[in-house]
């Protein structure tokens, strides 16, 4: 039996239905590779971004594993003239997680949080457990009854 991470402690504390899903500790910090190795489509596979905006905020964003963030649309979803993303060496202290492991719940404090559009229509959808290799799989609507969050289109066209 795998150890509850503190995202899955929280979600069962608000009574909130997930499932965990755990895969061995592989080297696999690339979505695209942990969706295959949950047999998942990539596009339900989200990772969690935190991002700098120039006002100095951080912001979340949490997007499909195989699309990347257009920091332009970032920024103007947040309402900054830019945002960078954040320093690895920086997330740790800022979060709680390490890169790879990064959740939107749970965060030592919360940041302003979006989505990427295709979280639209999805009935359910996979991100960090909070660890590396945890996910936790649930739907959208219950992800808004522990943290809130704004739907964007934040990801550059291929």
């Amino acid at each position: 039996m795998e150890e509850k991470t503190n995202v899955m402690r929280i979600l069962e504390q608000k009574k909130i239905p997930y499932r965990p899903h755990f895969y061995e500790n592989t080297d696999a910090v690339n979505g695209t590779e942990v969706a295959k190795i949950l047999g998942e489509d990539p596009g339900r596979v989200f990772k969690t971004l935190v991002t700098e905006g120039k006002s100095g905020q951080h912001y979340v964003f949490v997007i499909p594993v195989e699309k990347e963030l257009d920091l332009k649309k970032a920024a103007k979803a947040v309402g900054e003239k830019s945002v960078a993303m954040l320093k690895a060496r920086e997330l740790l202290p800022l979060t709680g997680y390490v890169h790879g492991g990064c959740s939107p719940i749970g965060m030592k404090k919360f940041f302003l949080t979006t989505i990427g559009r295709q979280v639209e229509g999805l009935e359910y959808f996979f991100f960090s457990g909070g660890k590396i290799g945890a996910q936790v799989e649930m739907a959208p609507e219950d992800l808004k009854k522990v943290i809130s969050y704004q739907v964007a289109d934040v990801t550059a066209e291929a």
